[in-house]
């Protein structure tokens, strides 16, 4: 399946292996840190508040506004960049920041469609594999929810098939209002939910490969 590769100066980020690259050797970032690139990159076309991303990374949770600049300063560190004359992450004043490098995405892989799961404010792309379901940082798709479990379910994908599968949750994993016991087939549009947590299963058509924004 389907990941994507983003390239910016001498930087490449895998969304599949979720690391930092520069001349094939891996930046090391934090899962927040990496998190918060990820959002700047996919949004660049325009400033992001702090509000947002505050909501983005710490859903349902207080958090002060040092956590997220301590982040910018972490990516800051692993791109060389400068809070003073920045390459890559701006600070738009009293408001928040911008990624305002270049960059092209090529999407990795030779299927024709490409799969995904949307949360209500995010997508989650699907590689080939295992993706973890949970409130654990290494979760492929983080959930932060008190009805969640650290490692909640996970899905497997192979070539253009999507199972999701209960890792012993408490509260138990729901495709289209029935509990999954063992191993349960998605299909497009299935809604999977987590505990409380409401998520929903595409597959669509991959018709652009390369995209190049300034």
């Amino acid at each position: 399946m389907h990941r994507v590769i983003y390239r910016f100066g001498e930087f490449a980020i895998d969304t599949g292996t979720r690391q930092l690259l520069a001349a094939a050797a891996e930046r090391h970032l934090s899962p927040k840190a990496f998190e918060l690139l990820l959002i700047l990159i996919e949004f660049r076309s325009r400033a992001v508040s702090k509000t947002e991303l505050q909501n983005r990374l710490w859903p349902s949770t207080f958090v002060g506004e040092t956590n997220l600049a301590t982040l910018v300063a972490e990516i800051r560190r692993a791109l060389n960049d400068s809070a003073q004359d920045p390459a890559y992450v701006r600070t738009v004043h009293r408001f928040g920041y911008r990624f305002v490098a270049a960059v092209s995405g090529a999407a990795q892989g030779g299927d024709v469609a490409r799969m995904f799961v949307r949360s209500a404010d995010r997508e989650f792309p699907l590689s080939e594999g295992v993706t973890v379901i949970g409130r654990a940082h290494d979760a492929g798709i983080r959930v932060d929810s008190g009805g969640v479990s650290r490692h909640h379910a996970r899905i497997v994908v192979t070539r253009d098939r999507a199972h999701v599968e209960d890792l012993g949750s408490k509260n138990g994993t729901f495709v289209s209002g029935q509990v999954v016991n063992g191993s349960r087939a998605l299909q497009d549009g299935d809604e999977i939910r987590v505990g409380p947590v409401a998520l929903t299963f595409r597959v669509s058509p991959e018709t652009v490969a390369t995209e190049t924004l300034n």
